[in-house]
């Protein structure tokens, strides 16, 4: 299984790790900054990596030839349709939310603003629209009283996402195949950026 792997900060850079350790090659990184610290890792274990021109977009040339599968890990930018294409199983990112709930860029943040006792991570397909991808892996976990977002994606959505992405990778490297479930569209609920 060959990779073209696009993220950033400390998920992305324990995500690499996480990807090595399945069995994956991954071919290129794709990072928004050159000091980035995914960018750092990628340049340490000698891969190549791509700076984007746009940090909001992953064009097609930035896709390694030759790659399986796209992984996005903390990535805000949006991998194209014709991105996509390059890869043979499309992309997977991860989302700090039981999806379809809480699509967007601050699911953490309403996560804790809805009040949820619930949060969790999916592992879902990209797609044309944000979040809106079939479901390939999903766990929960509980929130506790009081937890900030920062506390709560470090306590558990974060080693949460790198279990299931893991989980994924491995799942695709012995069967070529990733799992899929559609979204259930009459759940979904919006997380956009809070400003205030």
């Amino acid at each position: 299984m060959k990779i073209t792997l696009v993220g950033s900060r400390y998920f992305g850079a324990e995500a690499l790790k996480v990807a090595r350790s399945a069995g994956v090659d991954v071919l290129q990184v794709v990072v928004p900054a050159a000091d980035d610290r995914l960018a750092q890792a990628a340049t340490a274990a000698g891969l190549p990596v791509v700076v984007l021109a746009n940090p909001m977009k992953v064009p097609a040339d930035a896709i390694a030839e030759g790659s399986d599968l796209i992984v996005s890990a903390h990535s805000h930018a949006f991998v194209a349709a014709d991105a996509l294409a390059r890869a043979r199983l499309g992309g997977i990112g991860y989302h700090p939310s039981l999806l379809p709930r809480h699509r967007g860029i601050a699911a953490v943040e309403w996560t804790l603003r809805a009040g949820d006792a619930i949060a969790g991570g999916t592992i879902y397909h990209l797609a044309d629209r944000m979040d809106a991808g079939a479901i390939a892996a999903q766990d929960w976990c509980f929130v506790k009283p009081g937890e900030t977002a920062r506390e709560l994606w470090e306590r558990a959505l974060a080693p949460l996402g790198l279990k299931l992405l893991g989980d994924v990778l491995r799942e695709a490297v012995a069967t070529g195949r990733l799992p899929a479930r559609p979204q259930d569209e009459t759940f979904a609920t919006q997380a956009p950026r809070i400003t205030a």
